[in-house]
């Protein structure tokens, strides 16, 4: 066996890192916590073709009543419950204004009007009213998520913090308040407060935050005895501080999610109400409010009532699917369950 001697110079080797330098993991600086969640979330098809009819539809509530001429609230006498009829498609035999056989436009005079979804029994453009109410619907529902989060989420951090005295007195105030029918709370609050938006909005301020104040407080429950909260209490960190600088990020996927999914709540919630009368006033429309006149023309004029269902439900369907895929994004270990 050869023995070779090596001469080492000062010159043949290098330090990998400067003195001070921090040493980080590469493939885990370069991907962040919502990174993840994003990846995650664009797994789920059903999810990501829901949050793309959302922005379509808040679209449309924003632009829809005004592609045309018509307000959501104008008459035009002689012109009722006319079936939709839409330019360019008429040619090819749907949406051209026909009813049993009958041109409608024709017969009433009215060949050069189009109607995108018909009018109803006052001869109310139906296109400008439904996403007039749709708008309505998404205001209630973003009403929905900040009180859920302004109040149910504080709410639930104070009361699952503390703990004790304090946690029992506001839970059992929590159980009175869920025991009040919500049907009751909108009728009386219609007695002091004008009907419509502000009544459905000041009946979720006092009942429809209970859900997400369970969660929050839940998962304090699971997250304030752990080894980063003790470390922040031992440095003498106020408790608020550790309420909202470290436990609410690491709940904060779940807070979200369960934001998501107060809104089909929300929304129906708003069509029950209008569809019984204690909704937004007339002429001012809602899904609810223009669900439950198609209602009494069910059998005659379908169409009065099949539009504002259809955007109802694919409006509640998407958010749904919305909230359940953020729901695998931030919380992988649920999808393959």
């Amino acid at each position: 066996m050869t023995n070779i001697d090596h001469e080492f110079h000062n010159d043949d080797f290098q330090f990998a890192h400067s003195a001070g330098e921090k040493l980080v993991d590469k493939n885990y600086s370069a991907t962040s916590y919502f990174k993840d969640v994003w990846t995650n979330f664009k797994k789920n098809r059903g999810a990501l073709v829901g949050a793309i009819i959302i922005i379509f539809l808040i679209f449309m509530a924003i632009v829809g009543p005004n592609m045309n001429s018509y307000t959501y609230k104008q008459i035009h006498g002689g012109q009722e419950c006319l079936v939709p009829r839409i330019p360019g498609i008429e040619k090819i035999g749907i949406f051209d204004g026909y009813h049993n056989g009958v041109n409608q436009y024709a017969e009433k005079d009215a060949a050069d009007v189009y109607y995108w979804f018909g009018s109803d029994t006052q001869g109310r453009d139906i296109w400008t009213r439904v996403w007039s109410g749709t708008r309505v619907s998404l205001i209630i529902a973003l009403a929905a998520v900040v009180i859920d989060i302004v109040i149910g989420m504080v709410y639930g951090l104070i009361s699952g913090f503390f703990g004790g005295m304090v946690d029992s007195i506001m839970q059992r105030f929590a159980e009175i308040l869920n025991g009040i029918p919500t049907l009751v709370i909108v009728t009386l609050l219609g007695m002091v407060l004008p009907a419509g938006i502000t009544s459905i909005i000041f009946a979720l301020m006092l009942t429809g935050w209970i859900g997400m104040e369970r969660i929050a407080r839940a998962q304090v429950l699971k997250v304030k005895e752990q080894e980063f909260v003790l470390a922040s209490r031992t440095l003498g960190a106020s408790k608020f501080r550790i309420i909202f600088s470290e436990i609410l990020p690491n709940i904060l996927g779940q807070v979200i999610v369960t934001s998501m999914f107060s809104i089909p709540n929300a929304i129906f919630l708003e069509a029950y109400l209008s569809f019984l009368g204690l909704g937004v006033p007339a002429p001012m429309a809602s899904l609810g409010s223009l669900v439950s006149d198609g209602y009494k023309s069910m059998t005659t004029f379908p169409h009065i009532l099949i539009i504002p269902v259809i955007v109802m439900a694919v409006l509640m369907l998407c958010f749904n699917l919305f909230a359940d895929g953020l729901r695998d994004a931030f919380d992988p270990k649920m999808i393959n369950k």
